[in-house]
């Protein structure tokens, strides 16, 4: 009898099958090795990082240049720190045809959400005398950086933009790394007249502290890889950013649902770099066992399609991700806020415990919201906290490009009626000279 051949593509699909790795909630070192892997990448960049803030820092354009050359293969010196208007012009010639429709529907549907989420002015009372007010001010400018390489994201564009704009934000730049033509339509669309040709944490240094080609950001807001990631980190303290918004993370709950279309979303976030995060949680193992299998089908499927795309995918899953089988989807939850996603799905079984999660970045209900549709046109932002930073607040709004000032205005019989409560608190804490303040103004004689 003779043997069977072997079968490499047969052995491909089985190890692909199990390259999700199903673990138990009950497995706490297992479960807080998926959870610290994020934070362990982020902290592994930042020596690299610091060096490259610190050569920016010092040496400006001059450093810009080398560290371009360097990472994204370009010559700034020839071809400049911007992108010229002609460039901006040719790049029409090579989107779709219907591309600029798709950008005006997605910007008018975010355009409507980031209206609704602008602080607005107000002015009140809190007594005789006494008015109170805030008022709203735009930041004077902001730069948007949006991720280039082999995945063009003119998505950014709009969701970087578009709040800033409706947040009246007087100049507002964009900053890529070898901007591909659907960036440079995203940004025309949008009015946006300068594109800095930059990317990576030498971008950030550049708005940060500012070159002699490079004006100094206000804020500098958007998405990267851990190392843009961790720049944006390092840079906080001497310019504003939104927050730390690295490689994507995405977390599914449910104990019933179609195991075609949650491997899919997984595998659609998976593809985005090698470091991002796909996890189920179930108290399902059947559903595990579906859902890791499915995974291994759809990766044998893009297989001669996209390499490069698959190659992240598995990289990431093998890496980070998980199947986490818990004993009930209040567990789930649970762990759902203390990991604090960027994405969160809640699968049609599960859309009832919404009102349980605290802490993730942005939420999608039901088998039929998928994360694609916040990615582009829903009008919800795509920009969101990752690496846990959904602990403290949700993703880019409106309200990140404004500050909102407090006003007061008081009359004497105001400042008269607070008198007592003003001297006794200045009284405790020490503070003479603010009692004074008060007591020399109530003394002396009004002219009025």
């Amino acid at each position: 009898m003779r043997p069977k051949p072997v079968s490499y593509a047969s052995d491909t699909i089985n190890r692909e099958k199990k390259m999700l790795r199903i673990i138990r909630s009950s497995d706490a070192k297992s479960l807080d090795r998926v959870f610290r892997a994020r934070k362990m990448r982020l902290e592994a960049a930042e020596p690299a990082v610091r060096r490259i803030l610190d050569d920016v820092r010092r040496q400006g354009d001059r450093a810009l240049v080398r560290y371009t050359r360097r990472f994204d293969g370009v010559d700034l010196d020839e071809a400049g720190f911007t992108v010229s208007a002609q460039q901006i012009r040719e790049a029409y010639h090579h989107v779709p045809r219907d591309f600029v429709r798709a950008l005006g529907l997605a910007a008018r549907n975010i355009r409507a959400m980031a209206a609704r989420q602008l602080p607005r002015p107000w002015h009140a009372s809190n007594g005789a005398g006494t008015r109170v007010a805030q008022a709203v001010r735009p930041l004077a400018r902001v730069a948007c950086y949006v991720p280039g390489g082999r995945f063009p994201l003119p998505s950014t564009v709009l969701m970087s933009v578009i709040p800033a704009q409706v947040a009246g934000v007087p100049d507002i730049v964009i900053t890529s790394p070898r901007p591909a033509p659907a960036v440079l339509v995203a940004a025309d669309f949008l009015k946006v007249r300068e594109v800095f040709r930059l990317g990576g944490a030498q971008a950030i240094a550049a708005f940060a502290y500012g070159t002699q080609s490079v004006p100094r950001a206000d804020k500098i807001v958007g998405p990267g890889n851990r190392f843009v990631a961790a720049a944006k980190k390092l840079v906080a303290g001497e310019c504003g950013i939104d927050f730390v918004a690295g490689p994507t993370e995405l977390v599914v709950v449910g104990s019933q649902g179609q195991p075609a279309l949650i491997a899919a979303d997984l595998v659609a976030q998976a593809e985005h770099d090698p470091d991002a995060v796909a996890i189920l949680m179930t108290p399902s193992s059947r559903l595990a066992l579906q859902v890791q299998a499915s995974v291994g089908t759809i990766l044998g499927e893009l297989a001669g399609e996209d390499a490069v795309s698959v190659a992240n995918a598995r990289k990431s899953l093998a890496r980070q991700g998980a199947i986490i089988v818990t004993r009930d989807l209040i567990e789930a939850v649970d762990l759902v806020n203390r990991f604090a996603p960027e994405h969160l799905t809640l699968l049609d079984g599960a859309v009832g415990l919404l009102e349980r999660v605290k802490s993730a970045g942005s939420i999608f209900l039901g088998d039929y919201s998928a994360v694609a549709a916040g990615d582009y046109a829903s009008g919800t932002n795509h920009i969101l906290p990752t690496g846990g930073a959904a602990r403290l607040r949700g993703g880019l709004s409106a309200a990140d490009f404004v500050k909102t000032i407090s006003v007061q205005r008081l009359n004497r019989g105001g400042l008269a009626r607070l008198r007592r409560a003003i001297v006794t608190l200045a009284t405790v804490e020490g503070l003479k000279a603010h009692a004074y303040s008060i007591e020399t103004r109530l003394n002396a004689k009004s002219d009025k």
